[in-house]
């Protein structure tokens, strides 16, 4: 074992020291039951103390805390002592890393498919969003409205009670098409020996599903999960204080009220003149300026197009880059010499030097280091909102869209025009288009709640090879939505077939080309394995 130091506690400072940590003489713990902004505090004053974390708490933090009552209860005192630290850090010391050592579980629920676009935008947080392809829209809340963002401004307008009339009606529409379309997918895709009852209704429920989520409009609502630290909260907040759209700046401040009760000391900029509100209109400012000089620059003409994925922008010499980034953290080398050795290797030198680097992949979890990332594609993708929203979400990427609106047209499922239900799927659509043409010049940021999820959004995405290769595999599986599956089919033959980088594209071993009927039966037969091995 190696010879760790041993720290020596008295009895009376062990008692105490285990009520926060999870250990007393090994040198990895975690801390417990403490508020995010005491274990913020603690880890701030770690850079500027040669003290341990736990002879620290008990110097200078322990004597703040309340031990007295129930010993299972967080001690939630102690919070004066950590802010008057986070004072002295944030603002002589201007250290924003402290904000990253703190964390809070946030829900935020109803909020508009608009709004979760927002929320999802930065890379250094996690989100769970709830699922249109699972979750049917079919069911009134409980006060009788259809889940859709209900806009104050708009409401009472002149448009309001046309607003919620066609919200309405499209609403209609997607109940009465969901359960024709489940009948219609038994017809089509019939239950097999292979398959329980269960896994087989589900299966058929999640397509009906599918194709009937066109139907939705943005206003949908959604609940999103995030687990972020304090600087990834702020930086999020200040984005959303600066958008355009109302519903944002008015969900920031329900989401900074609930933070602060939480992390305090991690929002305090966010308004204060001099700090985040001074960030915010520069933000909001460089945005509305820049729009409104392009609007002079350029006309307004809209071509409309189909689904569409383009590589708009790679190296032609991106396999060697990442040949000369494998050999640069291989050897000890300089990167001209690195370059110039890379640079007279044979076809099949450099072939077995990416094989060997890529080796035997198990699964698509089992991917490159990080050579892979010397390379970029830069995609521009035209698709339904309903695929943008689950591309989107990949973060370490960068993605960047233009406004939603109905110029673009939209997508009809092929099981809808099976179905014999395109009827009523177009009314829908032009129930949509019209809505968002009355709405436009005098609410711009608001129309866009009027755009059903079927109509087409123009977007790019930058990524380098690792994650093209983590997001193509992903969502090139066979449980994948159909739309998004041809997104990432088509990026792979593009890196492959345009760019040229065959050996990349080879080392993308679990994308599925194939062609699925029900793309969630082998889903729902695992986890009815999974099931059935528990029980």
């Amino acid at each position: 074992m190696h010879p760790y130091a041993t720290e020596e506690f008295t009895d009376g400072e062990a008692e105490v020291l285990r009520r926060y940590f999870t250990n007393l003489d090994g040198p990895v713990f975690a801390l417990v039951n403490l508020p995010e902004v005491v274990k913020g505090a603690l880890f701030a004053r770690y850079s500027r103390t040669n003290k341990s974390l736990r002879r620290l708490f008990l110097d200078e933090f322990v004597s703040d805390l309340d031990l007295a009552g129930d010993e299972s209860v967080d001690a939630t005192v102690g919070l004066e002592r950590a802010d008057d630290l986070y004072q002295k850090v944030f603002f002589e010391y201007g250290d924003d890393s402290v904000a990253q050592l703190g964390g809070v579980h946030l829900a935020c629920e109803q909020s508009s498919n608009v709004l979760t676009k927002i929320l999802e935008w930065g890379r250094i947080m996690s989100y769970l969003e709830q699922s249109t392809r699972y979750l049917g829209y079919d069911k009134r809340l409980s006060h009788g409205f259809y889940r859709y963002y209900r806009d104050h401004d708009v409401l009472n307008s002149r448009l309001g009670a046309r607003y919620v009339g066609d919200m309405d009606r499209i609403f209609d529409t997607y109940s009465q098409l969901l359960p024709q379309m489940v009948e219609f997918a038994t017809k089509k895709f019939p239950k097999t020996s292979d398959d329980t009852d269960f896994a087989y209704r589900q299966a058929i429920r999640a397509k009906a599903l599918d194709a009937v989520r066109g139907l939705l409009p943005a206003s949908a609502l959604s609940s999103v999960g995030i687990y972020g630290s304090g600087q990834a909260f702020e930086g999020l907040l200040l984005r959303m204080r600066a958008h355009p759209l109302p519903e944002s700046r008015y969900y920031s401040d329900l989401m900074l009220t609930e933070l602060r009760k939480v992390i305090p000391s991690f929002l305090k900029r966010v308004d204060l003149e001099d700090r985040g509100v001074a960030w915010t209109n520069y933000m909001a400012s460089t945005r509305s300026q820049t729009a409104r000089l392009l609007a002079d620059l350029w006309d307004s003409t809209v071509q409309q197009e189909g689904e569409s994925v383009k590589l708009v922008g790679y190296d032609p010499e991106g396999e060697i880059r990442v040949m000369e980034a494998i050999a640069f953290a291989a050897t000890d080398r300089p990167t001209e010499e690195i370059r110039d050795r890379v640079g007279r290797l044979s076809a099949d030198e450099r072939r077995t030097l990416m094989d060997t680097y890529i080796g035997r992949r198990g699964n698509r979890r089992h991917r490159p280091g990080r050579a892979f990332e010397r390379t970029d594609y830069r995609f521009e993708l035209t698709t339904d909102y309903g695929a943008f929203r689950d591309l989107q979400r990949h973060r370490l990427l960068t993605v960047e869209w233009q406004p939603l609106s109905t110029n673009l047209g939209y997508d009809v499922p092929d099981l809808i025009e099976e179905a014999g239900l395109a009827g009523d799927y177009h009314a829908a659509m032009e129930r949509s288009r019209e809505l968002y043409d009355a709405m436009v010049d005098e609410f711009p940021q608001q129309a866009q709640y009027a755009v059903s999820l079927a109509y087409r959004i123009r977007y790019v995405m930058q990524m380098n090879a690792r994650e093209a290769m983590h997001l193509i595999e992903l969502r090139s599986s066979p449980q994948g939505h159909p739309s998004y599956r041809r997104v990432a089919q088509e990026m792979h033959r593009l890196i492959r077939d345009v760019a040229g980088h065959h050996a990349i594209a080879d080392a993308m071993i679990y994308v599925d080309h194939g062609d699925i009927d029900l793309e969630r039966l082998e889903a729902e037969r695992a986890a009815e394995r999974a099931r059935s091995l528990r029980n």
